[in-house]
């Protein structure tokens, strides 16, 4: 089975390997990607080959492994490089599943979101499965043989969730980062220190993947709001919040 990955960043990199070490049968993997020097090292990292972002070659499957405001356009100018399915691990699913029912109707259509960095698998991979077949089974039997969780959903669930999970969350912990200031250790308490170790996490990513996320879904305004209703609370207020944050 040949299929290519657009994009050699991390997630790029991780279903690459995935695909050569447990897909049940043998897959030649290639990488394309804006900087060569950077197919080459995906490539080379997982016993695949490069080929040219421009290439009119023709593969089983194509898996954009792109940013997500790249992800509808990649999906746009390499559909018809897949003869038999198009998948993608942008991080979105809406406009992927959108764009691929669009352009490719008539082939499999897959969108998974792995919900943690390669360093951190196995875990939980959400996926719209919109359109099966064997290549995309292929797929996620590599996935699940490496104890992934692999677990079916809608796009529009996907992206609500994603509103909560990455867009509020990052947001509360980046707030804590920009807020808080230098303290002598002794003196952190069991949630500062775990909210030091998260803003710790979070910060030695890539920024730009995190605007990313910021722009692609809403939430970041709702932990503002609440931050201020707790900032202007008197005490009855407080503890009105403090039970509403319990319960929910």
């Amino acid at each position: 089975m040949e299929i290519l990955v657009v994009g050699s960043g991390a997630m790029g990199r991780w279903l690459g390997t995935a695909l050569c070490e447990d897909a049940p049968e043998p897959v030649d993997l290639a990488f394309a990607d804006a900087d060569p020097a950077a197919a080459t090292a995906a490539a080379d990292s997982v016993g695949g080959r490069t080929v040219a972002t421009d290439t009119d070659e023709q593969f089983d499957g194509v898996c954009l492994a792109v940013p997500i405001p790249a992800v509808g356009d990649a999906i746009r100018g390499y559909a018809d490089r897949a003869e038999r399915a198009l998948l993608d691990v942008s991080g979105t699913m809406t406009t992927p599943i959108e764009v691929m029912r669009e352009v490719t109707p008539d082939r499999e259509r897959v969108s998974l979101h792995p919900l943690f960095a390669p360093a951190n698998e196995p875990g939980n991979v959400p996926l719209v499965a919109d359109a099966t077949g064997p290549v995309t089974e292929t797929v996620r039997s590599a996935l699940d043989a490496r104890g992934n969780d692999l677990f079916e959903t809608t796009a529009a669930e996907h992206d609500e969730a994603m509103e909560t999970v990455q867009a509020r969350a990052h947001t509360a912990v980046l707030a804590y980062a920009l807020a808080a200031e230098d303290v002598d250790e002794r003196f952190h308490t069991p949630i500062s220190s775990e909210l030091d170790a998260l803003a710790g996490q979070v910060t030695d990513g890539e920024a730009r993947v995190y605007a990313d996320i910021q722009m692609a879904f809403d939430g970041a305004a709702d932990i503002a709001a609440a931050a201020q209703q707790i900032a202007e609370a008197d005490a009855e207020a407080f503890e009105r919040l403090y039970d509403d944050a319990g319960e929910r």
